[in-house]
């Protein structure tokens, strides 16, 4: 059964080597590729998996994707979609870790060749964000939401709370009205318990033995750390990858430098090391979340005696920091997603979509902004001119033409080789 699901898969795996541009690009990435070029989803469809995932913690735009595979063949193939979405940006940073300390440092953090990815990512960010419009907003109350929301999010961009704040705010709203939606019934659908329950006992069983092997300082526990630090992270972070980067440095940078005499064995990773990794992974496809492949090889990285043992304890690391900080994205968005649908039997949830569509447009349209407030458009320069252009290009390419987004982040990329 799995035969007839290649295309798709193949599809996600083009997607995991050109989504340039963090979770809010990836929108517009997802939209071209997997709903007006080849209708995997509809828009209503995507618009409520981007909005749903803005509620649960972890990597919103890996969710979103896992959905679309759970949509299409269940569990199985969102396993597969997960998989082949994370793989390639994982092995890169992965092998980011091996690699950093035998190359020039400055010349990869100033890699001129991606100077024009955020303008594109802008440019793919309007698209989804003009096709989302004609969507969602559609009355007065919606206008409203949209415009509220641009606004706070725009100024509060760096709070974790802010996402699911304005959604619950937005589904709120359009409550207050019981005329224009009426009740619509569902069969309800039945709940499945065991992957929140594996999600729980590894979050429990993770913290308890990490902090047994600290208190009881047990021989080679790193890896255990290690794994809790990540996993609990990939549990308990909002706001994506601009808020994961900040909590790594934190908790493996910062901390580590105030507890070192208390805890030598703690995790640590040196500042200017986790600086290029953070540098990097911005300018690589695919989920910024795989920031972790490098942290945890990173963490690993001067375990064992020989250079061998060395070698496969900062593997172990890579897998240790992939498996943790995706999969509590994964169980928790499989569990909430059944959920989810069964509750839109209700009236009260299906009359909040409309509100929370209408919020997702005015996050998009605050990300929109701020992503430009961080490139030169007004300087009179070329590279100004040439920015500007790029977003409009980018934008008219994928609103009017069928040209696919591989072919236009390849453009992008040849750009700033040449100029």
């Amino acid at each position: 059964m799995l035969l007839r699901h290649v295309p798709f898969l193949k599809a996600v795996f083009i997607h995991s080597f050109t989504a340039f541009g963090g979770p809010q690009a990836h929108i517009g990435m997802m939209l071209k590729t997997f709903v007006h070029r080849t209708p995997y989803v509809t828009e209503q469809e995507l618009m409520e998996y981007t909005a749903f995932c803005q509620l649960l913690p972890g990597a919103s735009s890996t969710q979103t994707l896992t959905l679309i595979g759970y949509k299409r063949g269940g569990v199985i193939l969102a396993v597969l979609t997960l998989i082949i979405w994370i793989l390639p940006a994982s092995i890169l940073m992965g092998a980011l870790s091996f690699l950093l300390h035998y190359i020039d440092k400055r010349a990869l953090n100033n890699v001129d060749i991606f100077k024009f990815i955020p303008p594109m990512a802008v440019g793919f960010l309007v698209y989804a964000t003009v096709t989302a419009f004609n969507i969602s907003i559609k009355n007065t109350i919606t206008w409203i939401i949209m415009g509220f929301c641009a606004v706070a999010t725009f100024l509060l961009f760096k709070q974790p709370w802010i996402f699911p704040s304005l959604i619950l705010l937005g589904g709120i709203t359009t409550n207050l009205s019981r005329k224009r939606i009426p009740q619509v019934e569902q069969k309800p659908r039945k709940i499945k318990w065991w992957n929140f329950w594996l999600f729980g006992i590894i979050f429990i069983t993770a913290g308890f033995f990490s902090e047994v092997a600290r208190k009881d300082n047990w021989p080679n526990r790193t890896p255990i750390n290690l794994f809790e630090n990540t996993y609990r992270m990939g549990s308990l972070v909002f706001g994506g990858g601009q808020v994961l980067m900040p909590m790594m440095y934190e908790q493996f940078c910062v901390r580590p430098d105030a507890i070192k005499e208390k805890d030598p064995e703690v995790v640590r990773i040196d500042k200017n090391d986790m600086y290029t990794g953070m540098g990097i992974v911005r300018a690589l496809p695919g989920p910024v979340f795989s920031i972790a492949s490098f942290t945890g090889g990173m963490a690993l990285k001067d375990y064992g005696k020989t250079p061998e043992e060395k070698s496969i304890m900062q593997v172990l690391g890579c897998v240790i920091g992939t498996v943790a900080i995706f999969l509590p994205s994964a169980l928790l968005v499989l569990f909430f997603f059944p959920i989810w649908h069964n509750l839109r039997k209700y009236a009260a949830v299906y009359r909040s979509l409309e509100g929370i569509n209408a919020v997702v447009v005015g996050i998009m349209i605050a990300s929109t902004f701020y992503l430009m407030k961080d490139i030169s458009l007004l300087d009179v320069r070329l590279g100004s001119l040439i920015n500007a252009v790029v977003i409009a290009g980018t934008f008219t390419l994928l609103q009017y033409t069928k040209i696919p987004p591989p072919f236009v982040v390849i453009a992008c990329v040849l750009l700033g080789y040449i100029f």
